[in-house]
């Protein structure tokens, strides 16, 4: 069930009846109809899966509560790594046990049945890398002593499938998501306007500037060798705008949906085209898997010697190297984290005696500049990100380079594409200190105004939607 089809436009109206229908006292009720649509709303993609986000829950719900149960320090770590193997183990079957089988046998130059291992049939489960991600978090919380355990079972089991984040993030902290279960939930009419208005802006990002940039990229990208210097960078900057608008788009779905409800989901975009550096873009792109692994995965590595740059410089490498295979099993999304972690370090070399100075930190004359030079590098990288494989990638980079004649320029241009685009960085940009360009419209234009903006969006959506695309993210 997509958050721009027809069927989620009649199952978000019949849940929040629901939902709201027995009373916001009676919370308990409240959170059995959440977890009950979660898990239909779930279901509908492959109801087998229930099976496995149920499994997950249930392992990392007992193993928090084992870790708490005892004092003993070794019983407490046995739990804490029986959780993570297990959450790890399920990433690694389905996501990934398939492109290192192939690998192995590449390596050794093994055809199939010369080994004893063999590639499985198996289907990528939506959302597996974002809920396990959660959930695995929290049992390590608990063992840290960060958060206590929660014998709620059915407030733990809403925290997994909340459906509004459940298939692709913001991947939640239980600390900050889990206590909402708890708490009594108003309905809140400003709160509901500011929803609906976040759903409406993802919208258009996503089924305007997303799915009519994706028809260009992908016809480009199928072909690239027909397609000159000009043309295939162009279809690289329209895939970071797709991508931007999908994920983006979603996010925004996804918590306005959630303000319905009476929850608040984390941001997890603030304009990353305006950052001034590869560090800051992935401070601003996709800031709750960021937050992740910098929680999880860089400050473990650095923390008993805060002080090397040896040891710093490694952790931002193993750390934007997980973040690139997160995304997928290839050595396209490997490659591409790695050389984020590359431009990261780099970053962080002083050009000067001043260890301060830096290649972006110390800009000198250029500073304006520094946020049109990131995104150009982030659009370079991201070829790495679209491509089938590394020789497609290598090839269009060629392709750019060699300065080829792109005489099919004028077919890929769309200037109703190109309008709503442009529009759409400008209201992001000049309302920046906002959560998002409609927010609180109500406090500073005239409802006649902000009703022409309303059907205006909703006109341009019915009327200049690309080919519905599913969401990138769900993907990964």
């Amino acid at each position: 069930m997509l958050f721009n089809s027809f069927s989620f436009g009649l199952f978000l109206p019949i849940t929040l009846l629901l939902y709201w229908a027995v009373g916001f006292k009676r919370i308990k009720a409240q959170n059995f109809i959440l977890l009950a649509a979660s898990y239909f709303f779930y279901g509908l993609w492959d109801w087998r899966f229930l099976f496995l986000i149920i499994a997950s829950s249930l392992v990392d719900y007992f193993a928090a509560l084992a870790i708490k149960g005892t004092e003993n320090a070794n019983r407490q770590k046995m739990f804490l790594y029986g959780s993570i193997v297990w959450n790890l183990g399920v990433l690694f079957l389905f996501k990934y046990y398939n492109f290192f089988i192939d690998e192995f046998a590449l390596l050794f130059n093994m055809q199939q049945g010369e080994y004893a291992f063999s590639t499985l049939n198996l289907i990528l489960p939506v959302g597996l890398s974002f809920y396990t991600f959660q959930t695995m978090s929290y049992t390590i919380d608990v063992y840290k002593n960060r958060i206590a355990p929660t014998k709620n079972l059915l407030n733990f089991l809403g925290f997994v499938a909340f459906f509004p984040q459940l298939v692709a993030g913001p991947i939640e902290k239980a600390s900050d998501l889990l206590p909402q279960f708890s708490k009594q939930r108003s309905f809140d009419t400003t709160q509901v306007k500011e929803g609906l208005r976040q759903i409406l802006w993802g919208l258009f990002k996503k089924m305007v500037i997303a799915d009519n940039a994706a028809y260009i990229v992908n016809m480009v990208y199928a072909s690239p060798e027909d397609y000159g210097s000009l043309s295939l960078l162009y279809a690289s900057v329209l895939f970071f705008l797709q991508i931007y608008g999908d994920f983006s788009g979603y996010s925004d779905i996804a918590i306005g949906t959630a303000k319905l409800f009476g929850f608040k989901l984390s941001k997890n975009f603030n304009i990353p085209y305006l950052a001034k550096s590869v560090t800051e873009f992935w401070q601003r792109w996709h800031i709750t898997l960021t937050r992740w692994f910098t929680d999880y995965v860089y400050f473990p590595i650095i923390q008993k010697n805060l002080r090397s740059n040896v040891r710093r410089n490694i952790a931002i490498f193993l750390t934007m190297g997980l973040i690139g295979l997160w995304h997928g099993a290839d050595w396209t999304f490997l490659v591409f984290g790695i050389f984020q972690g590359f431009l990261i370090v780099l970053e962080r070399i002083p050009l000067r005696n001043n260890r301060r100075s830096s290649f972006y930190y110390k800009p000198l004359k250029m500073k304006p500049l520094f946020p049109l030079f990131s995104a150009l590098i982030i659009t370079l990288s991201s070829i790495l990100f679209r491509s089938q494989n590394i020789n497609d990638a290598w090839l269009i980079v060629q392709r750019i380079l060699s300065f080829i004649p792109s005489r099919e320029i004028g077919i890929l241009l769309n200037k109703y594409f190109l309008t709503f685009t442009v529009c759409m960085l400008i209201a992001e940009i000049l309302t920046r200190r906002k959560d998002f360009p409609l927010s609180r419209i109500d406090r500073y234009t005239r409802s006649p105004i902000r009703w022409v903006i309303y059907y205006m969006l909703i006109f341009i959506i019915f009327q200049y939607a690309g080919f519905k695309e599913d969401f990138i993210y769900f993907q990964f």
